[in-house]
């Protein structure tokens, strides 16, 4: 799907039509995850947009317009923020949480800098690397399909056990004031419009001439999304009865020491996956990115980004796999398209009935376009085992590669109550091989060999 040849390198400004139309791609990609995170956590999405804009904005002055990375809503921070909000009751602890987490980065960031990145190759070798970036991809993988395939349907509470067992699918809410079930289950129209937004993403990726072979991600969205409109998917109500013009709820955050020591044990999740995404992206753009402009820029730029949203009452923000897939496939780095996706969702934040008509889009046109995404991220991790010719035939690196990938992609979680702290999926996975890769020792399949011939 992608091709060596850059198309537009990180300084290129493309002309403004192009320029609207690459920002709006990046804009797609990037606005479920976004303002679901607040959704969930009680937040306003509104001032997610917002302040996934400025967080964008400010990490790219701060690693001088030399890494193309959207920040956006981070799904770490889910499990904490309602802990310390109690539901909503206390958002102003958590946000000072999170503002502490920023800090974090800003001292991590400084350590970076005073001691260098060169424990950085011993700490996560390619094999452990490669390994992760292929989990950060595949343990999207039930996420996009259940997008693509699965619809909740509301019906009528069951009166017996019969009727209970017969229920297809997963019972996500019950309702007894409603007398209504909520069931999660399999939707072949919704599958069906989900692969055809894949075909068109596709097929303008392969086959599309000029301008229309780099938006393939926007050519599908909105291929996707017509198609939906004509199956009666789509439903305009929300888009006539927003504003034209809303200034979002923006909240302050209140000094909460407990807060701080709730929430600070998420930096260690946060920072794998800051550094797994930054050098998935110097991978596909074929330079060390933790070099130039720096890990210790990179980090300090994320960290900036998540105290100014906590500062207004955005959640913690994290570079977003969906945008790196986006760049993967266009081959288009221009921080400019970045930055114009930035000011649209700054935009947004303020225009409510454009913001309604986006979030019109049906999950399973998103879904279909997310199949892609992490497709093309996991095969930048296998790409980068191939390419470091990581010898899968020792015993060491079959070991380490085989436990990062079961328990990233299994969903295995590593969960401490008392301290509130979780570590899954990514995370754990990242955990595991830096364990794995420093206390296993070298050389097994020479070894092996040795031993071999002795018998």
């Amino acid at each position: 799907m992608t091709d060596k040849k850059i198309r537009m390198d990180v300084h290129e400004r493309p002309a403004w039509h192009e320029w609207i139309m690459l920002s709006f791609q990046h804009l797609f990609a990037m606005f479920g995850a976004t303002v679901l995170v607040p959704l969930l956590t009680g937040m306003n999405p509104a001032v997610a947009l917002f302040t996934s804009g400025v967080g964008t904005l400010a990490y790219m002055i701060v690693t001088r317009g030399k890494i193309p990375a959207y920040l956006g809503s981070s799904f770490a921070f889910i499990v904490p923020i309602l802990t310390v909000s109690q539901g909503g009751k206390n958002m102003g602890e958590a946000l000072f949480g999170c503002f502490a987490i920023g800090i974090m980065y800003g001292v991590v960031a400084l350590v970076v800098y005073k001691f260098g990145i060169k424990w950085l190759d011993h700490l996560l070798p390619p094999v452990v690397i490669g390994s992760v970036v292929i989990v950060i991809g595949l343990a999207l993988a039930g996420t996009a399909v259940d997008m693509a395939s699965q619809k909740d349907v509301i019906q009528a509470i069951p009166q017996t056990a019969q009727e209970w067992q017969n229920i297809q699918g997963t019972i996500k809410a019950v309702d007894p004031e409603q007398g209504t079930v909520t069931v999660h289950t399999y939707s072949l129209e919704n599958f069906l419009v989900a692969l055809a937004t894949l075909a068109i993403a596709i097929v303008t990726s392969m086959f599309g001439r000029g301008f229309l072979n780099i938006i393939p991600i926007l050519a599908g969205v909105i291929g996707g999304y017509l198609i939906a409109i004509a199956a009666g998917m789509v439903d305009f109500a929300p888009v006539k009865e927003a504003a034209w013009f809303a200034v979002p709820e923006f909240t302050k955050p209140v000094v909460s020491w407990h807060a701080v020591l709730v929430m600070l044990p998420v930096t260690l999740v946060v920072l794998a996956e800051h550094i797994g995404h930054l050098i998935v992206t110097g991978n596909i753009m074929e330079r060390d990115l933790t070099r130039d402009p720096g890990l210790h820029r990179s980090l300090l730029g994320d960290g900036i980004a998540v105290s100014a949203a906590a500062l207004i009452g955005g959640p913690p923000s994290t570079t977003y796999g969906e945008n790196i897939g986006v760049m993967a496939i266009t081959r288009v780095f221009s921080v400019w398209v970045i930055g114009g996706a930035a000011v649209l969702a700054m935009s947004f934040a303020f225009i409510g009935k454009l913001s309604a008509l986006i979030q019109t889009i049906p999950t399973p046109v998103m879904g279909g376009v997310s199949i892609l995404l992490f497709g093309i991220i996991a095969s930048a991790g296998l790409r980068m085992l191939i390419e470091h010719r990581i010898d899968l035939g020792e015993r060491r690196n079959l070991v380490i590669a085989a436990v990062v990938l079961v328990i990233g992609i299994g969903g295995a979680v590593l969960r401490f109550a008392d301290i509130h702290l979780e570590l899954e999926g990514m995370a754990l996975a990242t955990v595991v091989g830096i364990v794995l890769n420093a206390i296993l020792p070298r050389q097994q399949r020479q070894a092996g060999a040795q031993e071999a011939e002795v018998a």
